[in-house]
């Protein structure tokens, strides 16, 4: 529990407009989204994070949806949802003074999704 504890204090910074009561709902729909459909992690460099997540429209959809919300509050965020070649995957970069929120994000997607492979 403590590590829970720790995790949503990284993953929530200071910059986030979005109302301190619902921070908690944010960071729960993103486990779920994480638990639901991520299939892989890949941290191409220091600020960017691919997720490639199981191909439904479902998915796609949630995954855009929270996106787009997520951007209105935390704004320093540019989220690429793209779908090619079978594939899904959501794309979180971060300028380089949001590092360490990119870095609780990726802990807690891995721990939500089990993920097999993370690079």
């Amino acid at each position: 529990m403590t590590q829970d504890i720790a995790l949503d204090q990284d993953w929530v910074p200071s910059a986030c407009t979005l109302p301190t009561a619902e921070q908690p709902l944010r960071v729960a729909e993103f486990d779920a989204l994480f638990a639901d459909a991520v299939q892989a992690l890949e941290r191409p460099d220091r600020t960017r994070l691919r997720l490639e997540l199981a191909v439904s429209p479902e998915h796609a959809a949630r995954a855009a949806e929270l996106s787009a919300r997520e951007n209105g509050c935390c704004s320093f965020f540019a989220f690429t949802l793209t779908v090619a070649d079978g594939g899904l995957a959501l794309e979180v970069a971060v300028p380089p003074e949001q590092v360490e929120v990119l870095d609780a994000l990726q802990a807690r997607a891995r721990m939500a999704a089990g993920t097999k492979r993370s690079a």
